[in-house]
């Protein structure tokens, strides 16, 4: 058994992890929340109030407590003052094993709204430069292959968004002269090897991969093409445009993550910038994920990314 301590746990991708634990009857689990009554409890779980800016309250919360998974929302933290201090406080009560909030892809170029990332990473890599007083994994499962599914929800948890594929419309945003690697992984696939990976006796790597399908972009519109009946409408951009902040296509995209709380003309303009974003970055190797969980549970199978979409777009108009 393992004591766990789930920090931002209200979130969508936490709930799916939480659930994975909980299945496995194995571990004590906390939920670190602002908000005690955040959600309901089920055997073996507990919420418990913090205040993310009290280090020795934090401390006090993670007494005893074997492994931190933080799920804290980057863009609700202003500075990561709430995860550096989580980081510290994990430390002083003699955790072992942290994960901070990454949980996507491997890089964070040209991607603003994760440019915390890099910042936890280095305080991570600081805390340690002495001697090493707190394991940590950078887990990334790359683009969730759920999404692809938009709008239909083939998670629990984890709500559909839209990206540059649109399968419901048979179309695609490319980059010219680019074919990407992708990494997609289900939201389940996550869930079940995160929940391995706390189970996992030897240390955990300090990159995190977890690669359920490493595939093109061509490969995935090939398979879109396939399931959805007859070929996709391709727009292509050019670099220097995304570059120059400049979009050059007939549709963006439509549905905002949840953890953006502007009006409507800013989330206008965050969908654009997050398409921009992750065209950009995945011409640079963001979205292609190493695979060190799937070589330490190597008796994982993971979902495959032409069944999934088969049966999710069967009969669908």
């Amino acid at each position: 058994m393992v004591k766990i301590a789930v920090a931002g746990g209200s979130g969508q991708v936490a709930h799916e992890i939480i659930d994975a634990l909980i299945a496995t009857g194995k571990h004590e689990i906390t939920i670190l929340s602002r908000n005690a009554s955040a959600g309901d409890s089920a055997p073996g779980v507990m919420w418990r109030a913090v205040n993310y800016d009290d280090k020795s309250s934090l401390v006090g919360a993670l007494q005893g407590i074997h492994t931190v998974l933080s799920f804290i929302q980057l863009l609700s933290d202003p500075e990561n003052k709430s995860q550096k201090t989580l980081i510290d406080a994990a430390i002083v009560a003699g955790v072992n094993r942290f994960a901070p909030s990454e949980w996507g892809s491997s890089g964070t170029v040209d991607m603003p709204w994760w440019t915390g990332k890099e910042e936890v990473r280095e305080y991570l890599k600081k805390v340690n430069e002495k001697g090493k007083v707190l394991q940590y994994t950078l887990i990334q499962p790359g683009l969730f292959l759920d999404y692809l599914a938009s709008p239909y929800k083939t998670a629990k948890h984890v709500a559909p968004l839209d990206t540059m594929f649109d399968f419901q419309n048979r179309r695609a945003i490319v980059v010219e002269g680019y074919d990407a690697i992708m990494t997609l992984t289900t939201a389940e696939d996550l869930a079940a090897v995160v929940a391995g990976a706390v189970d996992y006796d030897g240390e955990w790597p300090e990159i995190g991969g977890i690669s359920g399908n490493r595939i093109p972009i061509s490969q995935i519109l090939k398979i879109g093409e396939e399931v959805r009946g007859r070929p996709f409408t391709i727009e292509t951009v050019k670099l220097d445009d995304l570059e120059n902040g400049e979009l050059k296509t007939s549709w963006i995209l439509g549905k905002r993550h949840k953890a953006f709380a502007g009006d409507d003309d800013e989330a206008a303009r965050m969908l654009k910038t997050v398409l921009i974003g992750m065209l950009l970055s995945s011409t640079k190797g963001a979205w292609d994920v190493s695979d060190e969980f799937n070589r330490l549970l190597p008796d994982y199978n993971f979902t495959q990314a032409e069944d999934f979409l088969t049966q999710v777009w069967e009969g669908k108009p």
